[in-house]
């Protein structure tokens, strides 16, 4: 998620609220249900979200409000997207194009490395 968050390393649980549009007892009940969302806590005990606290709020936020998800199925949702990881890139090139050729230069030149090693 893009966001332009202040740039700060903690926020109290008042800018999350103020940030997030959520209000703070839902923060409280979200950070029981969620093991995502874990903010640590200062020496008197106030909660101190990190921006990834905030970036979580903000994917819980759309999956339960914007996709309907229930809270059993967002958790569902946040595990299985943990475990499969992001969605890698696939980069297509053109069989006659630059960075081919600079990828068979290059697997030449370590093939005589090796042969040169051996």
């Amino acid at each position: 998620m893009n966001l332009s968050l202040p740039d700060k390393e903690y926020f109290s649980i008042g800018e999350a609220c103020e940030l997030t549009n959520v209000a703070p007892y839902v923060l409280r009940y979200w950070e029981s249900q969620f093991n995502l969302l874990r903010p640590a806590r200062r020496e008197s005990g106030h909660r101190k979200y990190s921006p990834k606290d905030i970036e979580s709020i903000f994917k819980i936020k759309d999956l339960l409000y914007a996709k309907k998800f229930t809270i059993s199925g967002a958790k569902k949702f946040l595990v299985q997207e943990s475990r499969t990881g992001p969605e890698q890139l696939k980069i297509e090139f053109q069989e006659n194009g630059a960075a081919v050729e600079l990828i068979k230069g290059t697997k030449e030149t370590l093939e005589e490395i090796v042969k040169l090693l051996k």
